[in-house]
Formats: C-alpha cells, structure tokens, sequence
C-alpha cells in the first residue's frame, strides 16, 4: 500500500497543509519539537487504532481550535482510496471512500503500518510485560480470533485473582477454583500456541533483517520463554493439560499471593544477539537494531497476511546506529513506503533515492 498525499489540518502544531510523499523512503527532517513525530502520528492514526504515543484524541488538537481533520488518498488492494478522520466535541468522525463509518476498525481493513518510536526501544531494555504486549499487539493485527481470546483470559484472570482474595476470609471458595483453572487452560492455550506459531515465522523474518543490518557481524536469536514448561512443538490439546496441571500445582502459592503467579500473563521473549542476552550486554546500537529487525519482520509477516506491505513509520530511528546501519534504512528496504525523521543533516545527506521534507514549528516544506 502507497500513501500518495496526505492531508492535516489544526492537528497537533501542525499548520494546515498537505505533503505528496514518494513511493519509497520520505525523510521529515527539522530541528527537536519541530512536529516530525506529529506527522507520523497523523498517519498512524489510519490504521484504526489510537496514538502511539498513548495520547487522547482531544489532546491532539491545535490548542488555539476546537477539532482536527485528517485525509489521505492511498492505493490498497488495487485501487485509490479515500479516508477521513476527524475529531471535535469530543466525537471522532470516520470516512471511508466517502461513506461514514460507524468505527475505526474499518480503517484497519483497508490501511496497515508498522511503527517504530523511541519508547519501543523499552521492548529490549524493561520488563517481560512490554514483550508481551509487543507479542499480542502483532498477533492482534492478523487475527481477529487471539483478540477474542486475550480479552477472554484477561477477564477470566482477573475474576481468579479476585476470588483468590476472598478466599483469604471465605475458605469455602477454595471448591470453586478447578473451575476457573479449566476455563484459563483452555483459553489460554489458544494464546499460547498463537504466540509460538508467531515467534517462530517472525524469528526467520527478524534474523534476516538484524543480518542485513548489523552487515552479517551479529546474530539475532529470539526465544518464547513459557513458565509451563509449554515447548513449540506441543499440539494445542498438550498445552491445555500442561496448563491445567500447572494451575493445579500453583494454587498454594495462589492462596499466599492472592494472584495467578503462572501462565501466558507471565511469559517473555527473550532476545539475544549473539547468544548474549541483548537487556542486559548489548549496546544502544544493537538494541536498536534488534527492536528495528523485529519491525521489520512484523512488516513482512504482514505482507504475506494482507498480500500488500505496510507503510513503515521510523521515528529518530537514526540516533546510535553507526552509518552502514543507517544506509541500510535509508537506501536498502525493498518494496515498502518508509517515512523516516531524523534531526542530524548528515541524515538526508545519505538518502540516494526518496524525497526529503523539512519541518519548522510546524510548517512543511
């Protein structure tokens, strides 16, 4: 899928206007707090969901009006088309191809990206938390049916650890939990196997990239790390009872903690290069390289869903990547539309074939 123009107007400090990008890589260049990552952001938007940034719609209106609106023409599944996204007395409008939609998730039929921010680089550094929900959000992308299921487990969870505290005063309830147990093993295996079956396309996809990046100098290896001792080969049915067995064997510590200390809410993704763990050994540069290789194989994967390339949105991607990593960004993704922003001239110097635009307080050029 191709952006081919792009309109905003009173969104973020944006000044209205419209930018023409080029079907290969755009560099949005300017100063810090110029509005490159605004312009992202305004794309983003058309995949359906929320901010990257994790900002309310309201917040994303120029602070002297009261509404923003959003256009772009694109080309997705063989024709041009139309999408309109507006906001203003706290109701947010959709159109598509002209006709108003009831939800964003329209949107996400016709129109994907891939985005990379700064905060995505807390993927390699923090918790197993944020590797889930890198993990989930991909699988989400591609499968109606695992969302389903992670609402489900979520809600299941958090009935289990509130009957746990009451079980505390009630010891009665404790009859009640090979219930709940039977409904997260089963629930939860649906969740399991998803993941496993992602991992191991998306490992092939990332270790390629990270190998074109790192100029075949670094080896990137990435692991589903299960407290159930759950292994990639189990068939669904093998992952429910090796769950229902692991509930069972847990409740005592349950009962003390008054949660659910096992299960896919408590799993990671560990990521290695080199067979070093990448948390704690590597540099700025390879962490970035590594949360860039699983982008770009969250790309690929969704391609060969949709059978069309998203739009990949690079936010200061440049930043502690020596320059043959940045080349390959620049000037060596094949087959996909890139916007990238970057403050250093030195940047847009090393784009051989894309178009630059240059930003200031809000206006571009």
């Amino acid at each position: 899928m191709i952006i081919k123009k792009l309109r905003f107007e009173n969104f973020r400090n944006l000044s209205t206007d419209e930018i023409i990008p080029c079907e290969k890589v755009n560099v949005i260049y300017g100063d810090n707090a110029q509005g490159k990552t605004n312009l992202l952001e305004a794309i983003w938007l058309f995949c359906g969901g929320h901010s990257f940034r994790g900002a309310k719609e309201n917040e994303l209106i120029n602070f002297n009006d009261n509404f923003f609106k959003l256009t772009m023409d694109f080309y997705s599944q063989d024709r041009e088309q139309n999408a309109e996204i507006s906001f203003s007395q706290n109701k947010k409008k959709i159109k598509l191809n002209g006709v108003e939609k009831s939800s964003s998730s329209y949107l996400t039929e016709v129109f994907s990206c891939v985005v990379f921010s700064p905060e995505n680089m807390t993927l390699v550094k923090r918790g197993p938390s944020l590797r889930r929900k890198f993990l989930d959000g991909a699988i989400c992308q591609q499968r109606i049916r695992y969302a389903a299921a992670l609402a489900k487990y979520n809600q299941i969870i958090n009935q289990r650890n509130a009957l746990l505290k009451d079980i505390y005063k009630h010891k009665e309830l404790k009859e009640t939990l090979p219930i709940w147990d039977d409904s997260l093993a089963v629930t939860g295996a649906i969740i399991l196997r998803e993941r496993l079956d992602y991992i191991k396309n998306l490992k092939v996809y990332a270790q390629k990239f990270h190998d074109d990046i790192s100029c075949s100098k670094e080896v990137l290896n990435i692991e589903y790390v299960s407290n159930c001792d759950v292994n990639e080969d189990d068939s669904i049915e093998i992952i429910t009872e090796k769950l229902r067995e692991a509930y069972k064997n847990s409740r005592h510590d349950d009962y003390h903690t008054g949660y659910t200390n096992i299960g896919p809410h408590r799993d990671d993704m560990e990521i290695k290069i080199n067979d070093i763990s990448a948390k704690t050994f590597g540099s700025q540069g390879q962490q970035r390289s590594a949360v860039l290789s699983l982008k770009l194989a969250q790309a690929q994967m969704l391609f060969e869903k949709n059978l069309e390339k998203p739009v990949i949105l690079l936010d200061d991607v440049l930043s502690e990547l020596d320059s043959k990593r940045q080349d390959f960004l620049l000037n060596k993704v094949e087959g996909y539309q890139v916007f990238v922003t970057c403050c250093e001239e030195s940047n847009k110097e090393q784009l051989k074939n894309g178009k630059i635009f240059y930003i200031n307080s809000g206006e571009v050029k």
